[in-house]
C-alpha cells in the first residue's frame, strides 16, 4: 500500500506539472505572431551576428536605395543581452497586444511603428546635422539594428485600451525609458525608438480609443498611493540616465556630459600618463589623476555611486509616502542644481559646441523633479516614527565618528606606508575626502588627495573607509523609509462591536471581535471594518459591516483612509455584494473561499439526500451519545479539560502550524456569546465539539456560524454530522434564519466558468495545501448538508500589490510558525494526504 501511495503521489505531482506546462503552451499558442518574431529574432540574430553591415538602418542606407533596411533592422540586435531585453519587451508589449487585438493588427502596428520610427529618426538626424548640432551630426552614417522601436510603439498604442491605472504606469515606464535612452545613450536606435513612441501614442489614440471631445481628454485623478508611485519613478530619472550610459557604454547623448556627477568613471591610463608626464610628475594634477584612477579600480568605487544610490533610496521613501523622504528629495535636487551650475561654470571655457544648451537641458531634469515634488507635496504626509528617525540619526553620527577615528588613528600610525608621507593635519583633512564622491571635490575647490597608499594594509584602510560609512548610512536610511510609519492606535473595538450588534454583517463578522484586529469606523459611525496592517497592506477580515445602506460608501472611505497612510487596502473573504461595489471602483477580485449556508425555516432531514445525516443521528442514539450546550466560561471543568486535551492532541497529531485569522482556536472560545455544542457519551467522554458564532441584527442573533470543530479519537462514526444536525435543529426552534458552515479557504465550487489566470494559480495553491489542511475535503464534507453555496472573494485595487497581499495573508494565517513546523509542512505537501484528513470531521476546522 505504501508503494501505491508513493506512486499515486508521484503521478499526481507529474499531472500538476504537466497541466502547468500545457497552460503555458496554451497561452503562447494564442500569440503566434509574437512567438514567431521572438524565434526569428534569436535564429537570425545568433546565426548572422554580423548582419548589421547589410541589414542595419541608417541615414545613408535609404539614400542609397536600400529601403529594405527599414524592415530588416528589426530582426537583429547587439549581443545576447540585447536579444534578452528585446525578448522580454516583446512578451510585455507584443504578446498582450496580439491577444487583445489579434495577430494581424498587432503585426501591422509593429511594422508601422518600426518603419515610421526609422523614417522619423533619419529625418531628425539629417535636419540636426544640417543645423550644426554636434550630437546628431555624429550619427550621420551610423547604422543600427533592433526591434525595440516597434515594440515600444506597440506598447504605447496598447496603453490606450488599458485602465487608467495601468495606462499611466505603462506610459510612464515606456516614455521615461525612451527619453532617457535618447538623452543619455543617444544612438540611432534611440532616436528611432523616440519616433516610434510618438507614432504608437498617436495610433493608440486614433485606433484604440473612442472618439471623445477634446475637453473630455484630461488627466484623471489618482490616489495618494498611485501619485506617490508615479512621483517616485519620475524622481529616479536623475539616477537612471547615468546608469544607462554605464550599462550600454554609449555616451553620445547630450546629457551624458554630466554623468560623472552621478557615476564616476575614473581616469584612464592614458590620462594619468599625460597628467604625470615629465615635469608634471610632482604636481597636484598628477596626484589627482593617480588618486582618481586608484579609487575607480578599488572597493572605494562604491563612493562614486553614492549619488545614484541616494536618489534610488529616496525614491523608495517617496513611494512609501514618507514626509522625511520628501524633504530629503527636495534638498537633494537643490544640491544637484547647485552642483550642475558649478560644473557648468568650471567647464564652459573648455567645452565646445552647444554646451550651454545641453547644460540648460540637464538643469531641467532636477528642476522639473523639484517642481513636481512641490506640486504633489500634499501626498507625502506620512511621518516616520520618532524613534526610527532618532535611531537613524544616531547611527549616521556614530558611523561618521567611528570610521573617522579608525581612519585617522590607523592611517597616521601607518603614515610611512603612504607616499608621500602625510602629516597629521593631512590625514585629518583627507578623511572627509574619502566620503565625498570624487566628482564633487573639484566643485568644492578641493583636490582629490595629497597622498597614495603603498602597502596592502594602507590600501585596505584607504579604500574601505568610504564604502563602510556609506553602506551603514544608506542602509539605515532605507530601513527608516521602509519601516511602517508612525501609527497612533485608537481602540475602536467597543464602538465597532456596538455597530455589529445593532446592524449585523456577514457570516464572518463576529470574527472581527477577535484579538489582533484594528477597527475603522465610518465618519457617521454606521459602518466599521476590521483590519490588520502587515507591511504596507491593510488586510481586512471580511467586508464592511453595519448599516447596509452605509456599507457601499464605507468601502471607498476605508480605501481613502488606507491611502492617506500609505497602505494598500485588501478586503479578504467578502461577499458578492461587496465585490459588486469594488467592481464599480475598478478593483480586481479572486475567489478565495466558498461559504455554505443552511436556510433554517424550511430545513427538514427528509429524503434520500439526507440519509447520511439521519444515520449519524441514529448512531448517536445507539451509542448513548447526547449533545449538550455550553459556553466556555460556564462549561464544567471536566468538559473544558477534555476540549483542551482534544485540541492539543489534534495539533500535535498534525505537527503543523495552527492557523489563525479566520480560523478560531481555544482562545476564541472564551466568549460568553459564543455557544459550544459537545457530544458526550454515558461516561461523559467527549466524542466531538463544535463552536458557533452569533450573527446579530437589531441586538439579537438571527444566525450562527460554525467555527471550532474537533472530532475525538475513538468517536463514533458521524459525530460531526450529528453535532451539526443537532445545532441546526436547535437554532431552527429558536427562530434563527440561517446557519453557516463557514467558508472553506482555497476551495470553491465548479460553476462551469473558465477561471482567469490568477484564479487558476489560487486553485493550484489549494490543491498543493490539500494534503496538509484538507480544505477541499472539508468542502466536500459540508455538501452532505445540501447547503447554498456563496462565493467569498479577495478584492484589491492594484494587481502590482499581489506579492505583498500574499505575504500579508500568509502572516495573518500563520503568525507564529516555527522553522520546524515549516519543514514538516513542506514534507506533508509532498507526501500526499495525511491519514487523519480522511473521515468525518477529521479534517481542518473550516
Amino acid at each position: 500500500m505504501a508503494e501505491a501511495a508513493v506512486e499515486r503521489t508521484g503521478s499526481g505531482r507529474l499531472r500538476r506539472w504537466w497541466a502547468a506546462v500545457v497552460a503555458v503552451l496554451d497561452g503562447l499558442a494564442k500569440a503566434p505572431a509574437t512567438i514567431t518574431l521572438v524565434v526569428l529574432f534569436w535564429v537570425l540574430g545568433l546565426g548572422a551576428g554580423g548582419a548589421r553591415s547589410w541589414a542595419g538602418m541608417g541615414t545613408q542606407t535609404v539614400a542609397e536605395g536600400r529601403w529594405w533596411t527599414l524592415f530588416t533592422y528589426g530582426v537583429w540586435d547587439y549581443g545576447v543581452f540585447g536579444f534578452a531585453v528585446a525578448t522580454a519587451l516583446a512578451l510585455i508589449t507584443m504578446l498582450p497586444a496580439e491577444r487583445r487585438l489579434g495577430s494581424g493588427p498587432a503585426v501591422g502596428l509593429f511594422l508601422l511603428c518600426q518603419v515610421a520610427g526609422a523614417l522619423l529618426a533619419i529625418a531628425v538626424i539629417e535636419l540636426g546635422a544640417a543645423t550644426g548640432d554636434p550630437w546628431l551630426a555624429t550619427l550621420v552614417g551610423n547604422r543600427t539594428v533592433g526591434p525595440t522601436p516597434g515594440l515600444v510603439g506597440v506598447g504605447l498604442a496598447l496603453s490606450a485600451s488599458l485602465t487608467a491605472l495601468w495606462r499611466r504606469r505603462l506610459r510612464l515606464l515606456l516614455i521615461t525609458g525612451t527619453l532617457l535612452f535618447l538623452l543619455y545613450a543617444g544612438e540611432v536606435v534611440d532616436v528611432a525608438r523616440t519616433g516610434a513612441a510618438l507614432v504608437g501614442l498617436l495610433s493608440g489614440a486614433l485606433l484604440l480609443t473612442d472618439r471623445r471631445p477634446l475637453r473630455d481628454v484630461r488627466p484623471l485623478p489618482s490616489s495618494h498611493a498611485e501619485t506617490r508611485l508615479l512621483v517616485a519613478v519620475f524622481a529616479s530619472v536623475s539616477a537612471l540616465g547615468p546608469l544607462i550610459t554605464w550599462f550600454t557604454r554609449d555616451t553620445d547623448g547630450p546629457l551624458a556630459l554630466y554623468r560623472q556627477l552621478f557615476i564616476g568613471v575614473g581616469s584612464s591610463t592614458a590620462s594619468v600618463a599625460a597628467a604625470c608626464a615629465g615635469p608634471l610628475a610632482h604636481t597636484q594634477a598628477c596626484t589627482n589623476a593617480q588618486v582618481d584612477r586608484a579609487l575607480a579600480n578599488s572597493p572605494d568605487v562604491f563612493v562614486y555611486w553614492v549619488p545614484v544610490c541616494l536618489i534610488v533610496i529616496v525614491a523608495v521613501g517617496l513611494w512609501r509616502g514618507r514626509r522625511m523622504a520628501w524633504w530629503t528629495a527636495v534638498l537633494l535636487r537643490v544640491v544637484l542644481i547647485a552642483a550642475e551650475l558649478r560644473y557648468y561654470f568650471l567647464h564652459r571655457g573648455t567645452a565646445g559646441g552647444p554646451f550651454t544648451f545641453y547644460s540648460i537641458l540637464q538643469l531641467c531634469v532636477p528642476a522639473s523633479v523639484l517642481l513636481v515634488l512641490i506640486l504633489t507635496r500634499r501626498h507625502f504626509r506620512i511621518r516616520v516614527e520618532r524613534e526610527t528617525a532618532l535611531t537613524f540619526l544616531g547611527i549616521a553620527v556614530l558611523a561618521f565618528v567611528v570610521t573617522g577615528a579608525v581612519y585617522i588613528k590607523f592611517a597616521y600610525d601607518a603614515r610611512a606606508q603612504f607616499t608621500p608621507v602625510p602629516a597629521f593635519h593631512q590625514v585629518l583633512s583627507d578623511y572627509p575626502k574619502r566620503l565625498v564622491p570624487p566628482a564633487y571635490l573639484p566643485l568644492l575647490g578641493k583636490h582629490l588627495g595629497a597622498f597614495l597608499p603603498v602597502t596592502l594594509h594602507a590600501k585596505a584602510l584607504w579604500e574601505f573607509t568610504g564604502p563602510v560609512f556609506w553602506l551603514v548610512v544608506l542602509g539605515g536610511l532605507l530601513v527608516a523609509f521602509w519601516r511602517a510609519a508612525a501609527r497612533r492606535r485608537v481602540d475602536n473595538s467597543a464602538e465597532a462591536e456596538q455597530v455589529l450588534l445593532r446592524y449585523g454583517g456577514s457570516t464572518l463578522s463576529w470574527m472581527t471581535t477577535w484579538p489582533g484586529n484594528d477597527h475603522w469606523l465610518s465618519p457617521d459611525g454606521r459602518a466599521a471594518v476590521a483590519y490588520r496592517v502587515v507591511g504596507s497592506t491593510a488586510l481586512t477580515l471580511g467586508g464592511p459591516y453595519g448599516d447596509p445602506r452605509a456599507r457601499d460608501d464605507a468601502v471607498a472611505e476605508f480605501a481613502a483612509f488606507c491611502d492617506a497612510r500609505g497602505w494598500s487596502p485588501c478586503l479578504y473573504s467578502v461577499t458578492e455584494e461587496t465585490k459588486d461595489t469594488t467592481d464599480a471602483l475598478g478593483w480586481s477580485s479572486l475567489q478565495v473561499a466558498e461559504d455554505t449556508l443552511l436556510l433554517l425555516p424550511d430545513l427538514a432531514f427528509t429524503g434520500k439526500k439526507w440519509q447520511d445525516v439521519r444515520s449519524a443521528l441514529n448512531r448517536a442514539g445507539k451509542a448513548g451519545v447526547t449533545a449538550h450546550w455550553h459556553t466556555w466560561p460556564t462549561a464544567p471543568i471536566a468538559v473544558q479539560e477534555q476540549v483542551r486535551a482534544l485540541s492539543e492532541e489534534w495539533v500535535a497529531d498534525k505537527g503543523l502550524p495552527e492557523m489563525g485569522f479566520t480560523l478560531g482556536g481555544l482562545a476564541e472560545l472564551d466568549d460568553p456569546r459564543v455557544r459550544l455544542l459537545v457530544a458526550l457519551d454515558e461516561d461523559n467522554r467527549l466524542h466531538g465539539v463544535t463552536s458557533w458564532l452569533p450573527c446579530y441584527e437589531d441586538g439579537v442573533p438571527v444566525g450562527w456560524t460554525l467555527d471550532f470543530m474537533r472530532r475525538g479519537n475513538g468517536a463514533f462514526q458521524g459525530v460531526m454530522e450529528f453535532l451539526i444536525a443537532t445545532a441546526a435543529l436547535a437554532f431552527k426552534e429558536e427562530g434563527a434564519r440561517f446557519l453557516s458552515l463557514s467558508g472553506a479557504p482555497l476551495a470553491r465550487m465548479d460553476r462551469g466558468e473558465r477561471p482567469a489566470a490568477l484564479q487558476r494559480v489560487l486553485d493550484v495553491a489549494g490543491r498543493a495545501l490539500e494534503p496538509a489542511y484538507g480544505f477541499r475535503s472539508l468542502l466536500a464534507f459540508k455538501a452532505k448538508f445540501q447547503p447554498t453555496y456563496l462565493p467569498l472573494y479577495l478584492v484589491y485595487p492594484d494587481a502590482a500589490q499581489l506579492p505583498a497581499i500574499a505575504n500579508a495573508i500568509g502572516k495573518a494565517y500563520l503568525p507564529h510558525t516555527t522553522p520546524a513546523q515549516m519543514v514538516r509542512l513542506s514534507r506533508r505537501l509532498t507526501a500526499g494526504p495525511h491519514p487523519s484528513a480522511k473521515g468525518s470531521g477529521a479534517g481542518p476546522r473550516r
